[in-house]
């Protein structure tokens, strides 16, 4: 079977393009980013890639197109698969049909941490030996890859909320149907598509709906948000995790790399790794509670956690020049921001924190969390805020009275002299932005290195 792909590049989609060529299917693929890491991975998958979306693309005609979110009314592929008549459908629906209906789901949904608590889940079951397949919506370091079949019966997904199509404007996750859910946390997010948290709630509870009698649903021991959500109504065995839920840890390092893991207040077994927070704390938590009910002993689970490796963009260390340690973060909403932030204090103690962000969402570009924005940045020691003149609101008010702590710059070339000019060793540059932020990375590092030597 011919798919094509409207809107291949993204994270998600690329993943079905993955799993759709894994399966056999002859793939092919339409983006206006045709651009590395997403177009090389696809390439190297034997998938072929257009730049833009013109009705040219679609001939010879497909067996059937998959249309990504992103896609709309108007644009020249869209117009010409309507007229013409082509099959299509989203890539939600087309995953659930060719690959999910069959499987055991462990979804996670959630507006925080779901990418690296979908990759622990995956390396937890991986490493028990039981080979799942999963797609997730960033590079797990332990596989290298977003996406892959695996062997049945476990699929483990990233359940986003976002709206699955132009003609579907549910949540992508209720298409999913999973066995075991992972509910991390819920709040306002997505303010493109969302007039308020009553409206997510809505759609977290249509999730919940479709968890069976024989599954499984894990949630915070404290959240109002949902707390509610699962007040419409559960018809679903329950655990919780974290702070007054079943499952529960002591710290033994206040950076969470180290504690003790407990299930209704009896002592399992002591995780030690690479990850820090509390944020990682609660997902390790959640993970090992989502692993037992697949079959993995909780034991076993601990133990695999203890060789995560962690996942790209997720507090990666993507170099140290100098004494100076430069990290990337996918974090863009002000509790993600604040998370990550605490977690990396906890861990460096009182060195200096040089806090980067690239405010990319459309809930951050709405300023939707301006009045939460500088509060999540408290535990910096300096703010370098890329503010471009199309950013839609007055940044330097946002942080007015506070003084030199907080530089609000329009250029990334003057970010990049500004950061270098004022770091010195021992401080962590912490870059945050759910986008390339014009490979500001690098580019510091090649800056705090100085002119090449003659």
């Amino acid at each position: 079977m011919h798919l094509h792909i409207l809107g291949i590049c993204g994270t998600f989609m690329g993943g079905i393009a993955l799993l759709a060529r894994e399966l056999g299917h002859q793939v092919t693929g339409s983006d206006a980013n045709v651009y590395p890491p997403m177009s090389t991975q696809l390439e190297a998958a034997g998938i072929r890639l257009m730049e833009g979306y013109d009705a040219s693309h679609l001939d010879p005609a497909p067996d059937v197109v998959v249309v990504g979110n992103a896609m709309k009314r108007g644009i020249p592929a869209v117009e010409a698969m309507l007229d013409r008549d082509l099959r299509y459908c989203s890539g939600p629906e087309w995953l659930h049909e060719n690959l999910l209906r069959d499987r055991w789901v462990l979804g996670v949904a959630g507006t925080h941490g779901k990418t690296t608590t979908s990759s622990m889940l995956a390396w937890v079951l991986e490493d028990a030996g039981l080979q799942p397949g999963f797609l997730i919506g960033g590079v797990p370091l332990d596989f290298g890859l977003s996406a892959r079949l695996g062997s049945a019966p476990f699929f483990v997904v990233e359940a986003d909320e976002y709206d699955t199509a132009f003609f579907d404007k549910r949540s992508k996750f209720v298409h999913y149907g999973p066995r075991t859910l992972i509910l991390n946390n819920l709040e306002f997010d997505h303010a493109d598509i969302f007039d308020d948290l009553s409206q997510i709630q809505r759609q977290f509870h249509h999730l919940v709906r479709t968890v069976p009698g024989s599954g499984l649903i894990l949630h915070p021991g404290r959240s109002a948000a949902l707390d509610q959500v699962l007040g419409m109504g559960c018809w679903t065995p329950r655990e919780s995790f974290g702070p007054d839920g079943d499952w529960s840890a002591e710290l033994l390092e206040a950076d969470g790399s180290e504690l003790r893991v407990l299930f209704k207040d009896e002592e399992i077994g002591t995780l030690a790794w690479q990850q820090t927070g509390l944020h990682n704390v609660e997902n390790a938590l959640a993970v090992i509670a989502a692993a037992r009910h697949a079959g993995v002993p909780p034991e076993t689970a601990i133990e695999a956690l203890g060789r995560f490796k962690g996942v790209k963009r997720r507090m990666e260390l993507r170099g140290e020049v100098k004494g100076i340690r430069v990290f990337d973060d996918f974090a863009h909403h002000p509790t993600a921001i604040a998370t990550t932030l605490d977690g990396l204090r906890r861990q460096v103690g009182d060195r200096r924190i040089l806090a980067v962000l690239e405010p990319r969402s459309n809930t951050m570009r709405l300023g939707v969390h301006n009045q939460e924005l500088a509060a999540s940045l408290a535990k910096a020691d300096q703010v370098f805020l890329y503010a471009p003149s199309d950013l839609g609101w007055d940044a330097s008010a946002i942080f007015a009275g506070q003084g030199e702590r907080v530089a609000v710059l329009d250029s990334i070339d003057a970010m990049v002299t500004r950061i270098a000019a004022e770091s010195r060793p021992g401080d962590q540059v912490l870059v945050m932005s759910n986008g390339g932020f014009g490979g500001i990375h690098q580019r510091l590092l090649d800056a705090l290195q100085g002119p090449a030597s003659a």
